[in-house]
């Protein structure tokens, strides 16, 4: 068995500089305490995802591509999270520009590229998530519902389009992992109304992996270092260093206490922030 850890990709030194660049300008902007997020967000997304329109102006545009241009602004457009109930809307006013400006950035041509879109993401998940610790990596279309319910400690990883459904809060402990595809809730409905809603919130341990295409249902605590195997749906808590798998997921194995102990360390995360200082 190989023992796989990631490796450097190098980039040429322009092409980093320029990602530096725009990345530093971006944070740059978000730390003003004047900044107007909508305007940031249409603006960005505007140069994005229709850069041609960008150069004509208004008097040329047709309606359609009025229509077009008039999706890069936020206060344009409503998201489902804004008609549940429970909202916040001064929180989520905050964060609703940065919720767009996240998926627009994925829609565009730059979504894919890991390097440019880890870094990007991580700047709007520190002012999305209520706590986002270091080193955190998100790929690309993961959702949220509000995401000022989300904790994240360090060193999380989530994967290619993962639901992160935090109505009812959502915490993901240190050195966890969420694989393609995967979903986690905090809120469900009532079987016989559908509008009596609860919301209990969904703990994800340290050191978890919730494999592809799994379920955490709302209110289960994964418990540290337990896993949730490929395609499951988990119902309840888990226990400590245990494996869960099936619909609905039940424990079938414990990862072995002497491979455990002899675990190597952590190695080198290519894609980790900077040095403080850097």
């Amino acid at each position: 068995m190989s023992f796989l850890p990631l490796r450097e990709v190098p980039l040429p030194k322009a092409t980093e500089s320029l990602y530096d660049e725009w990345l530093g300008r971006l944070d740059a902007e978000l730390d003003q305490p004047d900044c107007d997020r909508n305007e940031l967000c249409r603006r960005v997304l505007t140069e994005l995802l229709h850069p041609e329109l960008a150069r004509r102006g208004p008097d040329e545009w047709t309606r359609t591509e009025r229509m077009l241009l008039a999706q890069t602004d936020p206060r344009n457009v409503t998201l489902e999270p804004e008609y549940y109930r429970e909202i916040d809307t001064e929180k989520y006013a905050r964060v609703k520009p940065l919720l767009w400006l996240w998926e627009g950035f994925d829609r565009s041509s730059l979504g894919e590229n890991v390097e440019l879109g880890v870094r990007f993401r991580r700047i709007l998940a520190r002012r999305i998530f209520k706590r986002c610790g270091t080193n955190f990596k998100a790929f690309h279309q993961v959702k949220f519902s509000f995401g000022y319910n989300l904790e994240v400690g360090d060193n999380v990883v989530v994967h290619r389009h993962v639901l992160l459904d935090d109505r009812g809060g959502i915490e993901i402990g240190d050195g966890s992992s969420v694989s393609d595809y995967a979903n986690v809730y905090s809120h469900t409905h009532d079987i016989v109304d559908g509008r009596i809603v609860y919301m209990p919130r969904t703990v994800i341990g340290d050191g978890v992996r919730i494999t592809y295409h799994a379920t955490i249902l709302a209110g289960t605590h994964v418990a540290d270092d337990s896993m949730v195997g490929a395609c499951s749906i988990l119902t309840r808590d888990t226990e400590p260093h245990w494996i869960y798998v099936g619909s609905p997921a039940r424990k079938t194995k414990e990862k072995d206490p002497d491979e455990r102990a002899a675990k190597r360390p952590p190695s080198p995360d290519p894609l980790a922030d900077p040095p403080a200082g850097d």
